[in-house]
This record gives C-alpha cells, structure tokens and sequence, in this order.
C-alpha cells in the first residue's frame, strides 16, 4: 500500500528522512510527474514550499492537492487567510482568552513564535503552539504578536521554509518533522487494513455524555465491521481533522465551544459529520427551533420571546403561569426555571437576562413522561419514554440530593409501536433540521402532539436507546457513515 503522507519541499537533498510513513517529493515532481496525478485520494499533501505567493510552485502544490482529492496542509484558503490581516485578527479573536493568558508573562510589547507542526521552538509556549496551529494549519509557521493597551493581538502570520532557520535550527525542524509522523505510525499501520477512517470525538471531563462507554465500543465494532477504523480523540485533536473521512460527535454540542469549531472545519474539509455544524446552528437554540416550528405549522407549546424591553413594558400580562423559561441555547435542562406566578416570572426573567439578550418563555405541558424518538436519515432509530425525574417536573433534576435522584427512568419502545401522530411529528421536526441523528422531545396530552425541542446529539446509552434494536442500531449509524462519505466521494 502506498505511503499516504507526501512532504512537498523546493529540494528534496536537504531532507533526509528515513522513515517508510512519509515520501519527500520536489514541488517540481509533485505537479507534473503522472504517478502523483493517480496517487492515492485522501493522502495528505504537507507543503513546505519556500513560497506560497499567488501562482508560486508553492500555491499550485496546495491547488492541485486539493483537485486530486488530495489534503493539502495548509490548504488553499488557509494561503489567502495568511495574506489577510482582517482575517487574521478575526480568527485570532477566536482564542482571546488563551492567547493573553499564555503570554501574559512577557516583558516586551511584541514576541515572534516560530512552530514546526504546532510545536514551538521557544520554550513554554507548547499549549499556545496547538492552539496556533489549529487556527492556522501549517507545517512551518511564525505567528507575531503585539501588546496595545495591555491586550494581546496576533499582527502577523506567515508559513516559513526550511530556509528561513539557521543550520542549527534546521536539525530541531527536522527532529520536530519526525517526532509529528512518529506519533502516527502505529495508526497508520492499523488503518491500512480499513477503507476508511472515522474519529468518534468525546469529552472525557463530560458528567453527562450523550453516550456512556459500553455504547461507545458497541458502535466501534458495528464501524470496524462496515469498513472503519474508528478513534476515539478530543476536541485538542482538531490539528488532526484532515486525516478521517468521517466524524462522530458524541460529547455535549454548542456553538459557542471547541466542539463546534471542529464540526465546522471537519464539514469545510469534505468529511461525513454527525452532526453537522449546520445541526448544531439549528437545534442548540431554542429560539431558532420555536420560530421554525410555528412557520412548519408543527404542534409545541405556546411560546413567547422576550427581551429587556419586555419587562419595561410589563409583558407579565401576556404570559400564562405555570410557564417555563428557558435560555436559548441551554441543555440537559441546564438553564430552564419553571415560575409559579407574576413575582417568581419577574425576577427569574431578569436573573436569566443577565446571561441572555433573549429568553424564551412557553406554557407549561404538564405529563408524567416525554417521548424522544431517534430520527436518522429522516428514519426513526429508536424510541424513548423518558420518565420526570422523582418529585420534579423535568427528567433531570440537578438539585437532587443523591446521583440516582438526578434522572427519571425510561423505557424503550419498538418504533413500529409509536403512536403514528408521535412518530409523524417527530420526522417532520427532524426534517426542519437536516437528515443528521438527532432525538426528538415530545409530549402528548390526550390527542395532542406537541414538540417540546430538537436535539442534535441525542443520547444513546447501552441498554436504553439500543434496547429494541441491539448492535443493529450501531450498525444503522456506521451504513450512514458510510453513504455519507462514499456520496462526497463520488461528488454526489
């Protein structure tokens, strides 16, 4: 099988690697010698030209790497974000926070870092370094940086050569080069006998994880079977996104958090998402999801958005009690508060204002369980009843003095067994949002139907939502997968 990590550099002598994971090639060889015109789609492309200046030998390599289906790092938008300062002080913004506490030691008004893969070549600066290279993906990279009024800000990118070390410099390169292929070998050995590579992303500091460990390796069995090689990283993996062919989040999505970001990098780079950062957008907040429902004409609770200007204008007269307010991109009933009356509505509204510019209000739906029913390519997968959590009116009481008291319990259900209004909204709910996997909440009072929320990343637990169906509901996920990323294959 044919080595899939090709270093592209101006003079191929200068480069004296040995190990059999990375194939040294001349830009010149790259762009017009015939075997790298066939070679292996999904190898990925490291461009370490000495220019990547419009119409450069570098720019081409980076250009045709992608036309081949190749991943070419950095890639063509990443070359015309380096000759951007407005995108480059945008994306710096994007890690603010860790930027001015990774420098806030430094004496002097500017600071240049210099990184080899992510790795940087001052000492201390290693977690910076990472960060870096997620922003701006490039083999060799100076980032610059400038203190104005006691704040930080990144004054200038740009991908370096191996030219642009000293000799002495250029044998660290080299040593950093190796060490980042090192860490892949045994990797790269075990997706050899895989047609294609899919990373299950997880947060291992999660309390509550949308999948407990048991279902993940169920769904690593049913993928490895389906053709996958399946691993399991993080969102400080992103660095990584280019080597898979498909990403399965199953850690707690919002768009304000890394997990976001990787979901819309992995959907940028062509790969099969679940879910995708389209999803995210959409079902995360609850505002968007309450405007759709009401245009698609789907059944939900009476609800109300409201603002600071509505406690100025007494907006409590408009309002039913009980009421439930919610902030708009809460979740795991995190940042819901249920009100009595009048005195408890005003002053939770203000409270929760404080966090939001909107809140959202909806009539209470009183039930002694909800129904979550599993959509996946607008197909249900599963269904739930979740049962209120003991002497609460939610299915999660965080306040519960001991672990056991936190949740209701469910019971699984056969999807041919749901009532056909369940599972005819919740399919309609689902379509609002995409073909992704997503759990649909539902109440059903009498022979009314109502969607409560759209749920982008929905829990799937060993022994609940697999109940019915087993390892076959492993096995629906990993054929999704593998639809999904042969139909990006084909241009489909």
């Amino acid at each position: 099988m044919p080595v899939l990590n090709l270093l592209i550099v101006d003079n191929p002598s200068r480069w004296d690697f040995t190990t059999d994971q990375v194939e040294v090639v001349s830009a010149k060889s790259y762009l017009s010698d015939e075997r790298y015109q066939r070679f292996s789609s999904g190898a990925r492309v490291f461009n370490l030209c000495r220019s990547y200046s419009y119409q450069s030998l570098g720019y081409y390599v980076s250009l045709l790497a992608e036309a081949r289906g190749h991943r070419a790092i950095p890639d063509v938008a990443t070359l015309r974000d380096f000759r951007s300062s407005a995108v480059v002080r945008m994306r710096g913004m994007e890690w603010e926070e860790e930027i001015q506490l990774a420098l806030r030691k430094v004496e002097t008004d500017e600071i240049t870092l210099r990184l080899v893969f992510g790795q940087s070549l001052t000492p201390g600066y290693s977690s910076l370094g990472q960060r870096l290279f997620r922003l701006f993906p490039s083999p060799l990279l100076k980032v610059q940086f400038g203190r104005r009024k006691n704040v930080w800000t990144i004054t200038g990118v740009a991908p370096l050569s191996l030219q642009s070390f000293s000799e002495e410099e250029r044998l660290v390169v080299k040593e950093r080069v190796g060490f980042y292929f090192s860490k892949r070998q045994n990797t790269t050995k075990q997706k050899k006998k895989f047609l294609y590579d899919l990373a299950v992303v997880i947060d291992p500091t999660e309390i509550s994880p949308p999948s407990d460990s048991k279902a993940l390796e169920r769904f690593a069995t049913a993928a490895r079977e389906i053709g996958f090689c399946t691993e399991t990283i993080t969102t400080d993996d992103i660095d990584r996104i280019k080597e898979f062919d498909a990403v399965f989040i199953r850690q707690t999505t919002a768009v304000d958090r890394p997990i976001y970001q990787l979901s819309r990098l992995a959907y940028a780079e062509g790969l099969a998402v679940i879910d995708d950062p389209w999803s995210i957008l959409k079902s995360t907040n609850k505002i968007y999801m309450a405007e759709s429902l009401a245009r698609a004409r789907i059944p939900a609770p009476k609800t109300w958005i409201l603002t600071k200007e509505d406690l100025k204008i007494n907006c409590t007269q408009k309002v039913t009690y009980p009421c439930v307010l919610k902030i708009p991109d809460g979740a795991f009933s995190v940042g819901v508060r249920k009100v009595e009356n009048r005195e408890e509505f005003v002053t939770t509204l203000k409270s929760m204002l404080d966090r939001s510019e909107l809140i959202l209000a909806q009539a209470f739906v009183p039930s002694e369980y909800d129904w979550r029913v599993g959509i996946l390519d607008n197909q249900p997968l599963f269904a739930c009843r979740y049962f209120m959590a003991k002497d609460h009116w939610q299915i999660y009481n965080w306040a519960a003095e001991s672990e056991d008291l936190q949740s209701g319990g469910a019971e699984t259900l056969h999807v041919d067994d749901l009532p056909p209004q369940v599972l005819e909204t919740a399919q309609r709910a689902a379509r609002l949002v995409g073909d992704g996997l997503y759990g649909i909440d539902l109440k059903q009072v009498g022979k009314e139907v109502m969607v409560i929320e759209v749920n982008d990343n929905p829990s799937i637990e060993a022994g609940i939502e697999d109940k019915m169906l087993g390892m076959e509901l492993y096995f629906r996920i990993a054929r999704s997968f593998r639809r999904r990323v042969e139909a990006l294959r084909s241009g489909l």
